[in-house]
């Protein structure tokens, strides 16, 4: 379990990187803690981060592609069609403790690798909103294991059905191209260092088209984690209780955080009075629909495909709202 929690911890999450660049930020007589000093440590934490995670697996990906043909890698991804693939990106994405901003690198490395268009949003949608210690986590803050299991199943049904949808649309065309060294690879016998070679070309190449979308996407995630308060949405989203989860998702939107940090919030708005449907509703928009990541995700994805997975996640979201409360007093 330990060994379990260090690989979370250290290099999923990179709380190493965090907590460097506190003290380098404390060295420098800024409080990591107070408004402006937390912005900058979310600023240049995340940003590290994603690029990191961005040039290191992809060149993982890429370095195993160099050993598979095309022919060859084409067999095994059309293993992973139908609703049996969107599962398995929807569990892969319960595997890893990401949010949206971070997600998208290797939803960028599941496209080098060929995956089919819907397992790749399956990933992209379950990985922020649903992972084991996320769970474990809200049931300890709510104290109901039963709504803790079903945000994760809820999590996990809207990753499988949109990214099912997404993949029966047929919009494969609307991948922007990337990868200008998606060709290097076509399992010939070529030596070490140029397989190392060409994954590190390729997950340059990937960067270089990215960054200025990363950077502005942090940049804007920053802002909103610094000066966008949590008490406006409870008071928004209680004046219609009707029409709660809809207000809820909409609000909950151009917000930024994991579910770690939303979890909190999540929780004091749920004990102050908010339909559990609609604090469900806010944590999965917070964690799935960021602006910060929709700026990420516009510049590998086409508008037509963007705004698709907008709306598909988005009424999926409010759905999921509705059951919440329909369904809560019967297991609470």
């Amino acid at each position: 379990m330990s060994v379990l929690i260090f690989l979370k911890d250290q290099i999923l999450s990179m709380n190493w990187l965090d907590n460097l660049i506190k003290s380098m930020l404390s060295a420098f007589g800024l409080d990591p803690l107070s408004q402006i000093g937390g912005m900058i440590n979310f600023f240049i934490y995340d940003t590290i981060k994603i690029m990191l995670l961005l040039l290191v697996l992809v060149f993982i990906i890429s370095y195993i592609q160099s050993y598979f043909s095309p022919e060859k890698s084409k067999g095994i991804i059309m293993k992973f069609s139908g609703i049996k693939g969107n599962l398995i990106g929807a569990i892969l994405g319960i595997l890893t403790p990401f949010c949206s901003c971070s997600s998208i690198p290797i939803f960028i490395g599941f496209m080098a690798a060929g995956l089919p268009l819907g397992v790749t949003f399956s990933f992209l949608i379950t990985s922020p909103m649903v992972d084991l210690a996320a769970v474990a986590l809200l049931m300890s803050e709510i104290g109901s294991v039963p709504i803790a299991i079903l945000y994760a199943v809820f999590g996990v049904l809207i990753g499988v059905f949109g990214g099912l949808l997404i993949g029966k649309l047929g919009m494969e065309d609307q991948i922007k191209p990337l990868d200008e060294h998606a060709n290097l690879w076509s399992g010939e016998d070529i030596s070490f260092k140029e397989r190392i070679k060409n994954s590190f070309i390729r997950s340059l190449n990937i960067l270089k088209v990215t960054w200025w979308a990363i950077l502005i996407g942090v940049a804007i995630g920053g802002l909103i984690h610094g000066y966008i308060p949590s008490e406006w949405i409870s008071e928004f989203s209680n004046s219609s209780r009707g029409f709660s989860p809809i207000i809820a998702t909409l609000l909950g939107v151009p917000m930024y955080s994991s579910t770690f940090g939303t979890i909190p919030i999540a929780s004091q708005l749920y004990f102050k009075g908010m339909d559990i449907g609609t604090v469900l509703s806010f944590m999965m928009a917070v964690t799935a629909l960021s602006v910060p990541s929709m700026i990420m995700l516009s510049r590998v994805i086409k508008k037509k495909l963007l705004i698709s997975f907008i709306a598909i996640v988005t009424i999926s979201i409010i759905l999921a709202g509705y059951l919440f409360n329909l369904i809560s007093p019967i297991i609470i």
